[in-house]
């Protein structure tokens, strides 16, 4: 299964994920030319390849009529827009503002009209939705009365128009990411000196693993946390894969701790979740019964069902019977269990589960058509012919199992058919 897995130990910005995203490209600089091209004449985005730590990554500019987005933490202190929210709301009755806002309309607006696939319009407008309703929780408004300031609104367009570009271009089945560290602290806002995580951060980034990690600055931008929550299906540990690519993400800022998001590409087994395995010991059936109630266990849903020979007590030969099953239909298999053997007690355990992919595929051979089960991830592909399919063609064309299951995996690999 193709997986994308974002470490976000260093939080998340919007130029960040672009950075380390773009770097899973074959040609990154193509793609910075063509989302020029998409974006609205007063923005220009360019990446750079730099070096921080002795580590080579990339480092995405985005300018607004020729300025990068500014912000201030609560020291006064200057920094680039990585780590900076810069989203405002606009009271009716406030002091007058130097710029221009821009409300959710205009933003879809704006959005609709670039000339991108509908699911990059709709990957962005989802995004910048969590945003707006995270902004109006924090304010305590309508969405429709909230304003997000100009020049961070094409910033952060910019920044999440790139992402839903790449995750179309990349196209992962799967998307993981660690727990998000949000950072810690205080940030300069327009509206005065806020606690890390920001309000509207904090509210897109609920249900999600967060930490507060060692440094004091803000690590997780709104824009970040909602991209995040839009694309990644799960949070946690890397999973088994096999990494093909890996890309590194640099913020503006640095600290003792190199600031990059970093993404890593490859296969991974698929991970269907948690099972159930349940288990009893049996000494007093007959072949043809316990046969039966194995027959029984996956009419009902069991996954797989088998028997494994025990000593019981006294010296009995007996069997154990093991059944696997969904988690969330242990009770129903669990009842089955007791209904249809002779034991008086069953165990469970749960467990976590990985498969590989299936899907049938048919080659044609010179014995006729033969259908061919699949299975794939984590870098592993597995190819055998149905039993059935050989059983007829051998018999059809007065051939052994053995030549029909070797011609058809020689038409599978397309080798001499």
């Amino acid at each position: 299964m193709k997986t994308l897995y974002l470490d976000c130990s260093m939080g998340a910005a919007g130029d960040m994920l672009t950075a380390a995203l773009c770097e899973l490209l074959d040609e990154k600089d193509s793609f910075f030319e063509t989302l020029d091209s998409l974006l609205p004449e007063a923005v220009s985005v360019s990446a750079s390849t730099i070096q921080k730590q002795g580590i080579s990554g990339t480092s995405v500019t985005v300018l607004v009529d020729g300025e990068e987005e500014h912000s201030e933490d609560a020291h006064g202190h200057h920094h680039e827009h990585s780590h900076e929210h810069h989203h405002e709301h606009h009271h009716e009755h406030s002091h007058k503002h130097h710029h221009h806002h821009t409300s959710m309309s205009d933003i879809e607006h704006l959005i609709n009209g670039l000339e991108v696939s509908d699911k990059v319009k709709s990957d962005a407008l989802a995004v910048y939705r969590l945003i707006a309703e995270a902004e109006s929780e924090a304010h305590g408004r309508p969405v429709s009365e909230i304003h997000f300031h100009e020049v961070g609104t094409l910033d952060a367009v910019a920044d999440v128009t790139a992402v839903c570009m790449l995750m179309e271009m990349i196209a992962p089945e799967r998307v993981i990411a660690s727990p998000v560290s949000v950072g810690s602290g205080h940030v300069h806002c327009a509206h005065g000196i806020l606690p890390v995580p920001a309000p509207a951060t904090a509210h897109i980034l609920r249900g999600v693993p967060t930490c507060s990690g060692s440094v004091a600055a803000e690590l997780c931008t709104p824009t970040g946390a909602a991209l995040l929550k839009h694309f990644v299906t799960d949070f946690g540990d890397m999973p088994l894969m096999v990494t093909q690519r890996i890309g590194y993400g640099f913020g503006k800022k640095d600290f003792e701790r190199l600031n990059c998001v970093r993404a890593f590409l490859g296969e991974s087994a698929e991970d269907t979740g948690e099972v159930a395995e349940l288990s009893c010991n049996i000494d007093d059936m007959t072949a043809e019964a316990l046969a039966a109630a194995q027959r029984r266990l996956y009419e009902l849903g069991a996954l797989e069902v088998f028997t494994t020979a025990v000593n019981m007590k006294k010296g009995r030969a007996g069997v154990m019977l093991t059944c696997l099953c969904r988690a969330d239909e242990r009770e129903k298999i669990a009842e089955a269990m007791l209904l249809h053997t002779t034991t008086i007690g069953v165990r469970e355990k749960v467990c976590k589960r990985y498969t590989l992919s299936r899907s049938v595929r048919t080659v044609k051979t010179a014995c006729g058509e033969i259908r061919v089960k699949v299975s794939e991830g984590y870098g592993i592909t597995k190819a055998k012919p149905e039993a059935d399919d050989i059983e007829r063609a051998a018999k059809e064309n007065g051939l052994t199992f053995e030549e029909i299951r070797d011609e058809a995996m020689r038409c599978f690999y397309g080798k001499n058919c």
